[in-house]
């Protein structure tokens, strides 16, 4: 009895021992960054693209994951040849993820490795086509955003086949072999200068135009004030003889405006340090003082 009693536990043990382990080996964990994939006899037969715990047919299935969040790939520096056949250095990186899990696991097998190959070779392609289409001064002046948006244009039809989707091209090095870079450099300033020269040019030409409208402008606004001041000036006048006319012509005011006038001649001829005045007789300020 006791020996079938051990015999139970044994047997017992063993079937939940098997019970735990196909419990286990059914669990599927999906992280948050990465895509699982489930394979029945190496075909891929689901995706699960939700984190979290899933299961699978132990034995049967096997899961393998795919990273979900975006990579990096480093280009190694190549050269490649302007419209106007210039050499020039391009070193660049790509951001990129993985967009179909699906496609990617049966055209690349998953494969990280495989994923960069193809991505190398696109770009660099898509750059060296784009880059031929350009003189080196196009590619020096829009090395930022133009040229970037069409190599990303460029592959992103090719590698969707893969599941693979670039994200952003960036450069990190677009620059010229050493043994030509200061000859380029001195033309591209003495070009500059050139343009710079013209500018000036036209600005001063312009700035004479300006100018000379102005002086000729101002010289006739100056002719017409002095021709007002002096139409006025001379009406100022014609009314002061108007009004002195008037006033002579009166015989009760001529005594009193002769003696205004008599002050005011004496007047102006005591301006300055001597204060004498020698009059004859008959003079009519004289006459002022004597009361003739």
């Amino acid at each position: 009895m006791m020996k079938k009693k051990n015999i139970k536990n044994i047997v017992v043990a063993i079937t939940g021992a098997i019970i735990v382990v196909l419990g286990l080996s059914s669990m599927v964990i999906t992280n948050r960054n990465e895509y699982t994939l489930i394979r029945e006899f190496g075909k891929v037969s689901k995706v699960i693209e939700h984190e979290g715990l899933s299961f699978k047919i132990p034995f049967i299935q096997t899961a393998n994951t795919i990273p979900r969040q975006t990579l990096i790939y480093d280009l190694e520096p190549s050269d490649v040849i302007t419209k106007d056949k210039k050499t020039m250095i391009s070193d660049s990186y790509v951001l990129w993820k993985v967009s179909d899990p699906l496609k990617f696991a049966q055209s690349l097998n998953s494969s990280l490795t495989n994923a960069e190959s193809r991505i190398d070779t696109s770009v660099y392609n898509a750059t060296k086509n784009i880059i031929s289409s350009m003189s080196q001064d196009e590619v020096i002046s829009s090395r930022a955003g133009e040229l970037a948006d069409k190599v990303v244009e460029g592959v992103s039809v090719n590698l969707a086949q893969y599941g693979v989707e670039v994200l952003s091209f960036e450069t990190k090095r677009l620059d010229l072999p050493q043994d030509n870079k200061e000859a380029v450099y001195e033309r591209m300033i003495s070009e500059r200068n050139n343009i710079a020269a013209t500018y000036t040019a036209e600005g001063e030409a312009e700035a004479k135009v300006i100018r000379n409208t102005t002086d000729k402008e101002t010289a006739i606004m100056l002719s017409d004030a002095e021709m007002q001041a002096e139409i006025l000036e001379a009406e100022g006048e014609a009314e002061y003889m108007r009004i002195l006319s008037k006033a002579y012509a009166d015989e009760k005011r001529t005594e009193f405006y002769s003696y205004v006038r008599s002050l005011d001649a004496l007047k102006e001829s005591l301006k300055g340090d001597n204060k004498t005045v020698v009059l004859p007789a008959d003079s009519p300020i004289a006459e002022i003082f004597s009361g003739h």
